[in-house]
């Protein structure tokens, strides 16, 4: 696998709806819950996120000072060339790259020829959306 760009945030500045690496796998975080600090420690941050790609359940337990690895997800529009079973190839609309993707089970009317809208890190992708 490869992998993409990434940053480092500090916890505690996550917000629900943000991305988060977890695991190496990309997570867009669903709930967050924070603890009070107690007498001798520091506040502690529970992440609960979604894998983009696979749809898994992931947590992330850290300090709120300490950081956390945020994915640079490349969000770009896309030609379908062909369609492969369970599987799209697409193309970029500006660099003319093509790649393969899974084909998404929620998104109807899928042809050779349409465009749409997808998010991309490293080798994944995904169809986020059709474009009319």
């Amino acid at each position: 696998m490869v992998e993409g760009e990434k940053k480092f945030v500090n916890v505690g500045s996550l917000k629900t709806g943000n991305f988060v690496l977890i695991d190496g796998e990309v997570c867009q975080i669903k709930n967050i819950e924070k603890s009070k600090p107690g007498k001798h420690g520091s506040a502690k941050a529970r992440v609960t996120a979604m894998n983009i790609f696979t749809g898994s359940k992931k947590t992330l337990l850290k300090s709120t000072g300490n950081e956390a690895l945020v994915p640079i997800i490349l969000k770009a529009s896309a030609q379908v060339v062909a369609i492969s079973g369970d599987t799209l190839q697409i193309m970029d609309t500006e660099s003319y790259e093509q790649f393969t993707c899974p084909k998404p089970t929620d998104i109807t009317g899928l042809v050779a020829g349409a465009e749409v809208e997808y998010q991309r890190w490293g080798d994944q992708a995904k169809i986020v959306r059709k474009k009319s």
